[in-house]
Parts: C-alpha cells; structure tokens; sequence
C-alpha cells in the first residue's frame, strides 16, 4: 500500500492485494465471480444449511487457541446458537500444521491460515461465498472464492512499563548497548516454524525509502544477533521485558494487566498482515462447515473477532451500517502511519536467508 488508509482496522487486510500476485507486483484482485460456490448451492437457503449442518451435528476446527483473537467465545457462541458440537485439533498448530491435518483420521473442516500457505494450497479448499461477501474487500479474497480474509493485524511491541518507557522504533528497541538492565526482549515464537516470529525479525528489518518500506532479512538477523550477544534475548516471551507479537495478542495481555504490560506500535514501521479463512475441499462436515464462516463473517462473528483486538474484514461495511461494535473499536492500539506488508517473493526470500543464518547466528 502506497498510501494512508483511512481506516486503520482494514489495512493489514488490504495488504492482500499484493500478496496475491506471485510476481509481487502490487495489483489487486480482479472482480469476484463465483458460481456455484453461494450459499444456494447445494443448501437453498440459509434455513436448510442450519439444518443440513445440525443433521452432521458436528465441526472440526484446528490450530484455533481460544485466547487467539477471541477464538474461544467465537466457538462457544457458536456451538450454543446452532447445537453443534466443535472438536478443536492441536490449537497451537501452525498454517502448515493445519493443511498436514488433512491427511490424519481427524479431518479439519475449516482453516484459518497465513496469506502464503493459503496460496500454496488453494486446490485444497472448496469455493464458497458468504453471505457478507460483497461486505468483504476485493483485495482480500480469492477471486474463485476459496480464500478470504476473516481479520488482520499489526506486528507491535509488547512492554512492562515498569522497566522501560514505549520505545520509539524497533531499532530502539533492539540496540544492544545502553540499556536499562533487565529490558530483555523475546520474539513470540521460533521465526523458522512461526509467523509471529518471523514477522517480528521482518518488522525490526525494516528500513523507509522514497519508493516505499524495503526489508532485509540480514538486518533484521543481524539486529537479534547482538542483542543475544549482548544477553539481552530472554529465554521466552513470559520472562522479557518486551515482545515483539501481533498487537491483538499483545493488546489481549495488556487489557488483563495494564500495569504491567502495554502495547505500541512504532510509527512509521507498521507490518500488517492477515489470517485467511478456507474450506476444506474434504470437510467431513461440509454444511457445519460453511456453518461456521457464515457466523464468522457476521455481524455477530465479526464483533467477537474485534473485542479479540483483531481488525475485521467487513469493519468497514460494518460502520457504514451502523452495526459496528464501536466501544471495542476505540480499544484497538493506535497506528500512526502508512502500514506496509511483505509480498510472497519477498517473503520466500526472507524465509530462505532466515533457514540459512538465523539458527548459526543466534548459537
């Protein structure tokens, strides 16, 4: 994205429009139209689908933490509106985790997944359009309906206002000298297995330019390297002074203990991304399954997502229609600046240079 985006809560989602393209040129969508992939097809109506879907009586979610984003009222409410009970496989896994999750006895029927594996494994899903699906932006779904943005977020800084005062940028952050004792600092997780670790490196790698924000991996390696050197890298996230995470998770820790724990977002160095949403082409429950992205993308849905301190795809349709949930908008962290994004060749590239020095230079 080139330019301010007047809804802040909506651009880690418009990011997606270059993430589309594999050649990384920065081009949207081209205008979606999917047939037979509706809810009429196959359901007829909304009514039918409820009742095909509590004829299965059951859905399959994985790699769904009940503490991500407000996964766990999401769920909740969802099972107790519609009488279908969820089984929920190995919340912690990853993208990748949950498309392997395909192959086991315990099918998944619905994904939740990074832009990069979702566009690896796009013929794994089953087109289906919502019926909040013209609500969503071009930009951030498939133009055949087999992936859409549910919600998005910015890489922020998680820190105990205890030890030290809101940094003004990652580099700040990372330098290895001078600091206060006991401001360590921890990625949220491993950045070879994680995306909110290897996007944490990809934001403290990020350098401004006239033609727009340019990563460098090396820089980013380089940075975390001296701050371990220094001994300044906490053992794990619950023991640093500040941590590097997605702002919903870091604002979720802050909201529970705002003494101890606050949440920025560094101007001018806004990594935004989204988390998709996909069917599964093999769903074992295949009306709970489109079921559940229905609520997902409802008002309902998207108002649980949010009180999660997520951005909602439909956020902005939402407003416009005045349902909205605007107490839990004003609490999402303030981002002051153009938010950026990684296209997939800039991602591989990273992902590459990472596999090769990360482990070596943090040893």
């Amino acid at each position: 994205m080139t330019r301010l985006v007047t809804t802040p809560a909506l651009a880690a989602l418009l990011a997606l429009a270059a993430c589309s393209s594999q050649s990384g040129e920065t081009k949207a969508l081209p205008p979606v139209n999917v047939k037979g992939a509706s809810l009429q097809a196959g359901f007829g109506n909304f009514d039918r689908l409820v009742e095909a879907a509590q004829k299965e009586g059951r859905l399959t979610v994985v790699g769904l933490p009940r503490e991500w984003v407000n996964h766990g009222e999401l769920m909740d409410v969802f099972a107790d509106k519609y009488g279908i009970q969820i089984e929920s496989l190995n919340p912690a896994a990853n993208s990748q985790q949950q498309i392997d999750a395909v192959a086991t006895a315990q099918k998944p029927d619905v994904f939740d997944l990074s832009i990069d594996v979702a566009l690896a494994n796009a013929a794994k899903f089953a087109p289906y359009q919502v019926t909040g699906w013209t609500d969503v932006p071009d930009e951030v779904k498939a133009a055949n309906g087999t992936w859409y943005a549910g919600y998005g977020g910015y890489m922020s800084i998680g820190y105990d206002p205890r030890k030290m005062k809101a940094p003004a940028s990652y580099a700040e952050l990372l330098k290895p000298v001078g600091r206060p004792a006991g401001t360590t600092v921890a990625l949220a997780g491993d950045p070879l297995k994680n995306a909110s670790g290897f996007n944490g490196v990809m934001a403290a790698s990020m350098q401004s330019s006239a033609q727009g924000a340019k990563f460098d991996a090396r820089r980013g390696v380089q940075a975390f390297a001296a701050l371990k050197k220094a001994g300044a890298v906490a053992a794990a996230p619950e023991q640093a002074a500040a941590v590097l995470d997605w702002d919903y998770l870091n604002a979720a820790r802050s909201a529970a203990n705002a003494a101890n724990w606050q949440v920025t977002i560094p101007a001018g160095s806004i990594l935004a991304a989204p988390y998709v949403q996909a069917i599964s082409a093999s769903a074992p429950h295949p009306a709970a399954a489109r079921l559940w992205t229905e609520f997902l993308f409802s008002d309902e849905g998207q108002n649980i997502l949010l009180r999660g301190y997520a951005r909602p795809s439909r956020m902005e349709a939402m407003q416009m229609k005045s349902t909205l949930d605007n107490e839990a908008a004003g609490k999402l962290p303030k981002a002051n600046g153009t938010p950026v994004f990684m296209t997939i060749p800039q991602q591989d590239e990273a992902k590459v240079y990472l596999q090769k020095h990360w482990s070596q230079q943090m040893s």
